[in-house]
Parts: C-alpha cells; sequence; structure tokens
C-alpha cells in the first residue's frame, strides 16, 4: 500500500507511542495492516525505546574512529542508563558505528533538528528566498517552496537524519532505537567532534615564477 493516510499513521502512533516517520514506515512495510504494524515495531524495539526515551541517560562512553589513511577523526559520546551497559558488546558496537557514520559525513555539524540556532535557519531562508529560480512567483508559492527546500538542507545538518551507511533503509534515529529497544535502555547521541586534516590552516602557495626569483636573490 503506497498511500499510506495521516489517520492511519496517528492510529498507530496513540497505540504504540512510536515516531510518526517509525509509524508510517511500519505501515509501509505491512501494507497498511495495523496490527502487524505494531507486531514490526515490537521487533525492532522501536516502540518500547520511544517509552524509555524520556529516561535520564547519564552514563555511557566516549568513543573514536580514525578513517584509513589518519586524515579524518571523530570523537563521540553516547548516553545510556547503566555503566553495565556501556560496557557491553552491542552498545560499543553502535558506539563505532555512529562515529564511523560520523566520519562518513563531513556536512553533518548537529546531532539533532532541535540543536539548529536560529540565526542559521533564518540565513538559509534568506538564501533560499533570494534564489533567481523563485523570482516572480507569488508569495504563498514561494514560501511553500522555500519551506521545503530548507527542511532538506537543515537534514543534511543533522546526524540523526542520515541514512545509516551500512544500510541505507535505516536513519541513524532509527538505528539509535532499534538498539535501545534491544538492550532495554534509553540511549542518546549527546554530541561528537569531527576532525579532518589541515582544516582552517592556510597554506601560501608560491608560484613557479616568484620560486625562482627567490632562488636568484638569494
Amino acid at each position: 500500500m503506497s498511500n499510506i493516510t495521516a489517520k492511519l499513521v496517528k492510529e498507530l502512533r496513540d497505540k504504540t507511542g512510536a515516531g510518526m516517520m517509525d509509524c508510517k514506515k511500519a505501515l509501509n512495510e505491512t501494507d497498511g495492516d495495523v496490527e502487524k504494524a505494531i507486531e514490526w515495531l515490537r521487533k525492532k524495539g522501536i516502540a518500547s525505546a520511544e517509552k524509555k526515551s524520556g529516561r535520564v541517560a547519564a552514563e555511557g562512553s566516549i568513543g573514536s574512529y580514525i578513517h584509513t589513511g589518519s586524515r579524518v577523526g571523530v570523537l563521540l559520546e553516547l548516553n545510556c542508563e547503566t555503566d553495565f551497559v556501556a560496557r557491553g558488546e552491542i552498545f560499543q558496537s553502535l558506539l563505532k558505528d555512529v562515529a564511523m557514520q560520523i566520519a562518513a559525513c563531513p556536512n553533518v555539524e548537529y546531532v539533532s533538528i532541535d540543536e539548529i540556532p536560529n540565526e542559521v535557519v533564518k540565513k538559509e531562508k534568506q538564501i533560499e528566498m533570494g534564489r533567481d529560480d523563485l523570482a516572480g512567483k507569488p508569495d504563498q508559492i514561494k514560501e511553500k517552496i522555500v519551506e521545503g527546500r530548507i527542511s532538506k538542507r537543515l537534514n543534511e545538518l543533522v546526524l540523526l537524519e542520515q541514512p545509516y551507511i551500512k544500510d541505507s533503509s535505516l536513519s541513524v534515529e532509527q538505528l539509535v532505537k532499534e538498539t535501545a529497544g534491544k538492550i532495554g535502555e534509553n540511549i542518546r547521541i549527546r554530541r561528537f567532534t569531527r576532525y579532518t586534516l589541515g582544516e582552517g590552516i592556510e597554506v601560501e602557495t608560491v608560484g613557479f615564477a616568484e620560486e625562482v626569483a627567490s632562488i636568484k636573490s638569494n
């Protein structure tokens, strides 16, 4: 079933507490059958993960990933509820996979949409409103087009919205939820830093003629 209605998504959300996007995916996977969608969410651990998402996750681990060639490195803080889970293989595997994901996504700057500052959103809107292809369009249509473009652009900046590099049918957010369902604790990506070798360093380039002149003067 390709046409999943908002009413059906809401019904599934009310029954499971899972997120809207997860409910829509579950319904798509089960041809719109609500009961099968509930079972699908439970198997994935998403419904139980949503219920745990409000619990405090103050334990966890800081992990790192250095890409081949040592030109890109990542530091990541991943939180859970207990130190026991933090030391476990499933949690540590997730930590490594998410760090690797960050290394592969040079445009990602924030964990979630909520972290994006208002000034960044305003700047993106100004840029989009000024594009030539919108000139002459009615304001109402222009606003709608810009809204869609901004949403896409902001998602590009957010880690949780990225397709998982090992399985593009999942987002990073869905990966975290599924893992939380497996271990029975709330998991939260708190913060990360991505390092690129030489980033921000201005390298002075000297042309051949200038180099020859320098040699002669010496």
